[in-house]
């Protein structure tokens, strides 16, 4: 029987989505990287799958799998796309909905055809949560570790967004060295579980810009989660206000954080592609 899936993408952040509440697949890694291949397969960078609740006070379970077939905790721009997707399908008529992943629940609102708001949930920067191990770095202030990568050193502030994040300040954003050093740094044992790499430069109070090499994947045209990691981070050194536009190479998306306690919310677009059938 063929499978019926969607093409969709979040600021040029593509992905393959499943509705798994109509039809049934049990996938390997093997599969996932054959589907991924942009020569011969869908291609994507990640696989979204929508499952039914497992918990009852959430409307759907969402999955995340990397290009290389891994397992991914958390995707903000699939969370926007999978929160459309569950509208185009039927699946609910709820506008706001409540999403079980691995690493949490968090709620997508759509707000209208092209744009949704996903409430990220409370970031965290202890070593556990991260998870990070600082023997493997070098302190050089109360949040920021030095790490050393190919022939450079890097200043991390590591960030939990539900997934593993490190964020390195950069004067110039077109001149970082983000396939090279992003490479080495989503791999360095200072990240048990590796990270997302997030090198960003702040324009201003209520602007940056940001490039993220992806854990499992290489550097993406967009990262949800890795725009809200690099608002906290900024936040937490006193560079940014509340709110702010963060630029991708796909786009833009808004990111507020008021701090402390408080969930981090981001706003963006999603978008469908196409849609099409493949063989299990």
């Amino acid at each position: 029987m063929m499978l019926e899936f969607a093409k969709m993408h979040g600021l040029g952040n593509d992905f393959m989505v499943l509705d798994l509440v109509s039809q049934d697949f049990t996938g390997s890694a093997d599969q996932i990287k054959q589907w991924s291949d942009r020569r011969t397969g869908v291609g994507f960078d990640q696989l979204l799958t929508i499952e039914p609740p497992s918990e009852p006070d959430s409307d759907f379970v969402y999955r995340i799998y990397n290009a290389d077939g891994s397992q991914a905790e958390q995707c903000g721009n699939g969370a926007r796309c999978v929160a459309l997707y569950i509208g185009h399908r039927g699946l609910s008529p709820k506008a706001s909905l409540r999403l079980q992943t691995i690493s949490g629940p968090i709620e997508a609102t759509v707000i209208d055809p092209h744009t949704v708001e996903v409430d990220m949930g409370v970031p965290s920067v202890s070593a556990d949560r991260v998870p990070f191990d600082a023997s493997h770095g070098t302190s050089t202030g109360p949040l920021t570790y030095q790490l050393t990568a190919g022939a450079g050193m890097w200043e991390i502030t590591p960030v939990s967004m539900g997934n593993p994040h490190g964020v390195t300040f950069v004067d110039n954003i077109t001149q970082a060295p983000v396939e090279e050093a992003g490479a080495e740094l989503t791999k360095h044992p200072f990240f048990p579980q590796g990270a997302n790499i997030g090198f960003c430069q702040v324009v201003d109070a209520g602007f940056v810009r940001l490039r993220v090499f992806e854990r499992g994947v290489g550097e993406t045209r967009a990262c949800g989660t890795g725009a809200c990691a690099a608002v906290v981070a900024a936040r937490l050194h006193g560079a940014l206000g509340e709110r702010a536009k963060v630029s991708l190479p796909g786009g833009k998306v808004r990111v507020g954080w008021p701090g402390s306690e408080a969930t981090v919310k981001m706003t963006g677009s999603a978008a469908l592609v196409y849609e099409g059938f493949v063989e299990p």
